[in-house]
């Protein structure tokens, strides 16, 4: 539970509210769990029909909120531009994690 509040402040803007007041508050929670819960299960739905290539990271929540902020809410570029971005941003780290457990492997032997 404690993950998922933490997750959920810095992806949804739960930690972006001032509370003064109760209702405000209670509007304001309304708001980011469902934010939440659409994050959550666009990645679970990705996860589970789309299977990623070997040299791509799975889509994360943090990369599915930079692609629905870009793509839906201010679209600067094209879509394609974007999702070319993504796929780079998630090979790149696809790359780092191997190199990461080659290092970790290295220095345990």
């Amino acid at each position: 539970m404690e993950e998922t509040f933490q997750t959920e402040k810095g992806l949804a803007g739960l930690d972006e509210h001032q509370v003064r007041r109760y209702p405000s508050w209670a509007r304001w929670v309304t708001l980011a769990m469902p934010a939440h819960a659409f994050l959550a299960v666009v990645r679970a739905d990705e996860h589970a029909h789309r299977p990623t290539p070997d040299d791509l990271i799975p889509l994360s929540c943090n990369e599915i909120c930079r692609l629905f902020i870009a793509l839906v809410i201010r679209p600067v570029r094209d879509a394609a531009h974007r999702l070319a971005w993504s796929d780079w941003r998630r090979r790149h780290q696809a790359r780092s994690r191997t190199g990461h457990y080659r290092r970790q492997a290295a220095s345990q032997t």
